[in-house]
């Protein structure tokens, strides 16, 4: 199948997430998860193996003038990033939502296994040793994960914008590394290291940076978290946030 390479936006939904992990090699027993009130007593409740939170945020200009603010801080002191985290860098429009699930699956503990010889297999294992920006690069070039994306993101519950315009939504993952908070965001210089963190409290830690960016954009409400769990029934419905 021929497949346009400008990127049409993913849609915030959990079956076109899901859709899109499936058909590139994640078993169906690890899907993704509305999380609709941030509450602790409610993250309680939700299934205990998060291996990754997707965040979907307008990337505005309060949100511009933090990043600029944060890379000078971190330029000037320094932080650690483990040579295990996964991490893409890609400044196309629109594509925020692919390279999130992309890095969600890279940096998942070894319970979510990919299929053998399945796309997103070969292309991790192709892009292991290549820089962040090499592997933005070739994931501009993969015909098959583009293919998918543009299959998935035309199949959302909202009418699909045209591939040359650009949303002022972005897509960022949070994960858990060798005990650590890491940020994921592939317009950002490197991966961003929040603290200390753990498998039990990956989706607290991350709700609590969430929380942050929507301190500082206080009038929108176009934000969404997801969270990448295993064995969750895919069609658990949450209750929406008042």
């Amino acid at each position: 199948m021929a497949c346009d390479k400008k990127w049409l936006p993913l849609e915030s939904n959990p079956d076109v997430m899901n859709k899109f992990l499936q058909s590139v090699g994640v078993p169906e027993d690890f899907t993704m998860i509305d999380v609709v009130d941030l509450d602790d007593e409610h993250l309680e409740n939700l299934p205990k193996k998060v291996k990754a939170v997707l965040f979907l945020f307008p990337a505005g200009d309060q949100h511009d003038e933090h990043c600029q603010s944060e890379q000078e801080q971190i330029d000037a002191e320094g932080q650690v990033v483990s040579d295990r985290v996964y991490f893409m860098k890609l400044d196309a429009n629109n594509a925020s939502g692919t390279v999130s699930l992309i890095h969600a699956v890279a940096n998942a503990d070894e319970e979510l296994e990919l299929a053998p010889d399945s796309t997103l297999k070969e292309f991790l294992d192709r892009t292991a040793d290549m820089s962040p920006e090499e592997r933005g690069q070739e994931l501009e070039m993969d015909e098959n994960l583009c293919c998918v994306h543009e299959e998935v993101a035309k199949e959302g519950q909202t009418e699909a914008p045209e591939p040359d315009e650009e949303t002022k939504l972005h897509f960022i993952t949070f994960v858990a590394v060798d005990e650590q908070l890491y940020e994921l965001d592939p317009r950002k210089k490197y991966p961003i290291n929040h603290g200390s963190t753990s498998v039990d409290t990956l989706l607290k830690d991350s709700v609590a940076v969430c929380k942050k960016f929507m301190e500082r954009d206080p009038e929108n409400v176009n934000f969404s978290i997801m969270a990448l769990v295993a064995g969750a029934n895919a069609d658990t419905e949450e209750e929406e946030v008042e």
